[in-house]
């Protein structure tokens, strides 16, 4: 396993992030580029890149709130968002296909716990499918209930830390 290099993006990051999250988010589930653009240049603090040999493998991106609603779409485009809000809600956890199944996605996780530990915030929530409930808990995640967002024309499961 090539080393990983873990960075805030930058606007320059947003075209490559897209063709990440397309390539590895099913139907409509993915952001648009537009949606990752507005999310780098709106909180680059929340959003964490990694890169081996040069190029950006994955990612992690976040917006924060007072009050967390975890099926607000608006939020999605950081609607309602604000930087000292206390409450982290992930809206990404991607690595690209053609690097998953080597630990990126758990050090990826861990340093973006890390910062936001070292940011002070108080708690991160996060939607999976049921085939990823079991990692989250390996992680550190707390299993809170089934969602009622339907993003995607998925079935999604609501997961929270506290910090």
């Amino acid at each position: 396993m090539s080393s990983l290099y873990l960075r805030n993006a930058t606007p320059a990051d947003a075209r490559r992030c897209y063709e990440i999250e397309i390539g590895a988010y099913e139907g409509d589930e993915a952001a648009t580029l537009e949606k990752i653009a507005t999310r780098i240049a709106q909180y680059p603090e929340g959003f964490l890149i990694a890169e081996t040999e040069g190029q950006i493998i994955g990612f992690i991106n976040c917006g924060c709130a007072q009050v967390v609603q975890m099926s607000d779409e608006a939020f999605k485009e950081l609607v309602g968002h604000s930087s000292d809000a206390p409450n982290v809600v992930i809206m990404s956890v991607v690595v690209d296909p053609l690097h998953q199944g080597k630990g990126y996605a758990l050090q990826l996780m861990n340093e973006f716990i890390g910062r936001m530990r070292a940011m002070h915030k108080q708690t991160i929530h996060l939607m999976c499918k049921d085939r990823h409930v079991g990692l989250y808990e390996h992680m550190g995640y707390r299993y809170v209930q089934p969602s009622a967002s339907d993003h995607g024309g998925m079935a999604w499961h609501e997961m929270i830390m506290v910090l």
